[in-house]
């Protein structure tokens, strides 16, 4: 009985206390932690009330001040927007968080909600003019016309309960996952063809195969990410609580995040593909090589960037990050100074194009063909299969002679023939080399020379220059065969020789010997038989090839 009494007694002093501790929170308006904290705190089930939460807004009356209070943690709870205090700073004097730092302002959420932040007047923050101005549009945004409707219709059974959610939110919930994929697969067709038009408007040419499988992957994500929009703008409707919709919004902004690397990774491939086919069309092939690079390097940026988002999403301070990676990255680039120059090198081969894929050069004591010029390093195979890999920025500074730009090829060349040729036949071996060459289908016709230019140590000299039309290293040496074979032919029917180095002895009267100098003849008729019969044989030759 007396515990009974004392029980009695002491009830309304703990309830009287509690009352106590609840009005002893006061309002806070000196920092930004403690703006939010009176909001937010003073609109909880346990702590409802609205009229302290109201002293957050300035300028209002105070039913106006409630309205606008209660929308913006509406607002905050249905984007699932979960505020964490321990981020807030409580420095009454704090600079703006997205870089007015002329102002005192802290926004909440700069990425997906900026228009809500509070700002520092005279001493106190309040939240800012701009947040109450335009908290009513957001709200709509947010809850739509229907919301309210549906809550009307909704008859009483709807709000049982089943694990803390109510049955219209489960059913709504399946509705709008069953018109979502309606609105993937509709879109995705949909996308399918804008791409299909964008791709012929910027080519200008109709889609192959290769394209459409890279377009049909390419509409896949894009309509997936249209589906996932949908659901973001009508799930808040739903009204699930805080701790729902903020999971659900995290698992949507990572899933979007995802998709979108996804579809920039594709777009990067369609691009490179388009680029890749424009390429092949036209007859310089350096610009072939540029198709890897940039397609490495718009892939590293999209993975990278896509990284940061998903930091971001995770509440890692990805503006830290930002300014370690700079630093580091400074640090990197002095430590590697080569690759920087590799790098700079690379540009400039690329701006300037000295040479192209397949090109013969002369780059210092490396003479061959280009075969690859990467990131870094340009690949030149040599004529005996050699491989020489140059650093770009080497390969840059040096005086390239690329005998691949040449119009054409110049040979040049000295027949050397003995000292006792007559005359008739020096002018009848000079008369049949320009004949021969006049009958070769690989040398320019309108320029070459043939001239007996002087006298030698041990031979009379004939001087042979001509230009080959191609540029083609094996087709060249085919042509100076055939010419080469043609011009011994000539000689050999002449009768004349070709001198070597030697010292001839003469001696004038040698019993029972004859000399040992050729014969020539110089019977014109013989000559001119013997200059025909070749230049028909050569020609003969050249139409069987």
């Amino acid at each position: 009985m007396k515990k009974n009494l004392w029980l009695f007694l002491c009830l309304p002093l703990l309830t009287f206390a509690q009352v106590n501790e609840k009005d002893s929170i006061r309002v806070d308006l000196s920092n930004p932690h403690a703006t939010v904290y009176t909001h937010l705190f003073f609109l909880q089930k346990d702590s409802y009330q609205p009229k302290k939460a109201s002293k957050t807004v300035l300028g209002l009356s105070e039913d106006k001040a409630v309205e606008k209070v209660i929308k913006i943690k509406r607002v905050l709870d249905g984007k699932g927007l979960f505020v964490d205090f321990n981020k807030i700073p409580s420095n009454a004097n704090y600079k703006d968080t997205i870089g007015y730092s002329s102002y005192h302002r802290y926004v909440l959420f700069p990425q997906r909600m900026p228009q809500i932040y509070v700002e520092k007047i005279a001493n106190k923050w309040y939240y800012s003019s701009e947040t109450l101005a335009s908290i009513d549009a957001i709200y709509k945004n947010v809850f739509p016309w229907y919301v309210q409707r549906i809550q009307n219709i909704i008859p009483d059974y709807g709000h049982n309960q089943i694990f803390g959610i109510e049955i219209w939110q489960l059913l709504a919930v399946v509705l709008l996952l069953m018109l979502s994929v309606i609105i993937f697969f509709l879109f995705k067709k949909i996308a399918f063809k804008i791409l299909q038009k964008i791709q012929h408007y910027i080519t200008k040419s109709n889609s192959n195969i290769e394209v459409d499988k890279v377009l049909k992957k390419l509409a896949h994500p894009i309509s997936l990410l249209v589906s996932l929009k949908f659901v973001d703008v009508i799930f808040p409707s739903l009204q699930f609580s805080l701790a729902i919709n903020k999971w659900v919004f995290l698992g949507i902004n990572i899933t979007e995040t995802i998709f979108w690397i996804y579809v920039f990774l594709k777009l990067v491939k369609v691009v490179m593909q388009i680029y890749a086919e424009i390429t092949a069309k036209t007859h310089n092939k350096l610009d072939d090589q540029l198709v890897p690079i940039l397609n490495n390097l718009l892939t590293g940026i999209v993975v990278v960037l896509g990284f940061f988002k998903m930091l971001h999403l995770f509440g890692v301070d990805t503006t830290t990050i930002l300014a370690g990676a700079t630093i580091g990255g400074l640090a990197f680039a002095l430590a590697s100074q080569d690759t920087v120059k590799n790098f700079i090198g690379t540009v400039a081969i690329f701006l300037d194009k000295p040479f192209h894929i397949g090109d013969w050069i002369t780059a210092g004591e490396v003479v061959g063909t280009v075969e690859e010029v990467g990131f870094r390093s340009t690949r030149i195979r040599a004529a005996d299969t050699t491989v020489f890999q140059i650093p770009n920025s080497k390969l840059s500074e040096m005086v390239i002679n690329n005998s691949g730009v040449r119009l054409f090829r110049r040979y040049n060349t000295n027949l050397g023939l003995r000292y006792d040729t007559p005359p008739e036949l020096i002018e009848a071996f000079v008369k049949g080399i320009r004949e021969i060459i006049k009958s070769h289908p690989g040398i320019r016709q309108d320029a070459f020379v043939v001239q007996f230019t002087g006298f030698g140590d041990s031979a009379l000299l004939i001087m042979v220059n001509v230009f080959f039309m191609s540029l083609a290293w094996d087709v060249e040496q085919a042509s100076k065969h055939r010419l080469h074979l043609a011009i011994v032919k000539l000689a050999a029917a002449l009768g004349v020789d070709f001198a070597f180095p030697s010292t001839t002895v003469t001696i004038e009267q040698f019993p029972e010997k004859k000399g040992l100098l050729p014969k020539y003849n110089t019977d014109s008729d013989a000559i001119a038989k013997a200059i025909t019969n070749v230049v028909e044989e050569f020609k003969s030759e050249n139409l069987k090839e």
